[in-house]
């Protein structure tokens, strides 16, 4: 059996089974292959396809310690040695052990980057050796010396959340107005400020026509100014503190009705703020958005804290760069669905879409449960 087609069996296996512990040790960040602090080089396999470089951001979002493992596991089965590191959201960490994969000889690099405008040097340097840089989930930005992109369609993440608020306030047919809070994610990640536009292009028209009211006056006129709401760091406790002041200084003779989160970390944030301040699910609690589909999210969508995430199955997302990856190796033709999107400042990076989608209450065992991304006594359920 060659190489791609005992990655694609295996992308295809993984993708299957990886669920069966998604909250279990498969899901539980202490049993990441690399150890905790910076990720000591972990490598497996015959190592007959040369060593890649795995870089993530952090151990601090749940997502990040499934993602690493997934697509580590995924490519020492299929031959591959790999050195998978964590960065502890640090810049300088992260182009530190980047300039390390490169010095070790990595064939490809793939890059899920703290800061996307940060890397480019270190990059360079691994262009001038002849290794092909694969973008994780975040856009690397202002270099030629990022070859792929594989993400989800980040501007149809904000889109699905927009639609879900304007569908579940009746922003068409209700007389109104609602209360909005409107955050956004880390101004240091590009996907940041898709998630937004997305969710923003829906919104903003019934701001204007009043229907939509922001007591706090954190309201950007336009996408372009997105980061001024932004939480840096996706950071839950920065999320929770923004979100008391402006209930303590806006909210004392009114309640909120909705909050746009971009993701879960915030909302989780969000949702503290929310009952520290004394509001109740099942009475006045507003409609929350997210993303990721983390567990603690999950359990709050079925307390009637959480009214959504919007889930990016990122076993998939492994399962194509590991793909991606051996195609690359062996010269052949790389997958791509899109080559207009996404301008990095120096070029327009082919890259592969995945589609998200939404999750609810009332979906959670059809789709988190039934796809094994989660078991139901995990959940409770």
């Amino acid at each position: 059996m060659s190489r791609t087609t005992k990655l694609v069996a295996v992308a295809a296996a993984a993708t299957l089974t990886l669920g069966l512990a998604a909250c279990s040790s498969e899901r539980d960040p202490g049993t990441s292959p690399t150890t905790a602090g910076g990720g000591a080089t972990a490598s497996g396999g015959s190592g007959a396809g040369g060593l890649i470089g795995i870089a993530m951001p952090t151990r601090s979002l749940e997502r990040w310690n499934n993602d690493g493992k997934h697509l580590d596991e995924l490519l020492k089965k299929a031959g591959y040695e790999t050195s998978l590191q964590y960065a502890d959201n640090k810049v300088d960490q992260q182009i530190s052990q980047i300039e390390t994969m490169v010095n070790q000889g990595a064939k490809v690099l793939v890059v899920a980057s703290i800061d996307g405008e940060a890397l480019g040097n270190a990059l360079e340097a691994a262009a001038a050796k002849g290794i092909k840089v694969i973008a994780y989930d975040r856009l690397i930005n202002g270099t030629e010396a990022v070859d792929y992109y594989a993400t989800f369609d980040n501007y149809k993440v904000g889109t699905l959340q927009g639609e879900f608020i304007k569908e579940q306030l009746g922003l068409d047919t209700e007389a109104g107005p609602f209360n909005l809070e409107p955050f956004a994610g880390s101004p240091d990640d590009n996907n940041a400020k898709f998630f937004f536009s997305g969710a923003w292009d829906v919104l903003l028209p019934y701001i204007e026509s009043g229907k939509l009211v922001v007591p706090s006056g954190k309201s950007p006129k336009s996408n372009d100014d997105w980061k001024s709401i932004g939480i840096l760091g996706w950071e839950s406790t920065k999320a929770q503190a923004e979100m008391d002041n402006r209930l303590n200084a806006n909210y004392q003779d009114k309640k909120v009705d909705v909050v746009l989160s971009p993701n879960d970390s915030l909302a989780l944030g969000i949702e503290t703020s929310l009952e520290t301040n004394g509001y109740k699910p099942g009475a006045d609690w507003p409609l929350v958005t997210g993303q990721d589909a983390d567990k603690a999210n999950v359990m709050n969508m079925l307390a009637d804290k959480q009214a959504m995430t919007v889930w990016k199955d990122t076993r998939t997302l492994g399962d194509q760069v590991a793909l991606m990856v051996d195609q690359i190796v062996n010269g052949k033709t790389v997958e791509v669905n899109d080559t207009e999107t996404y301008n990095n400042g120096k070029k327009v990076v082919p890259s592969f879409l995945l589609p998200p989608q939404v999750v609810t209450k009332d979906t959670v065992q059809s789709s988190l449960v039934e796809s094994g991304f989660y078991k139901a006594s995990d959940l409770g359920l």
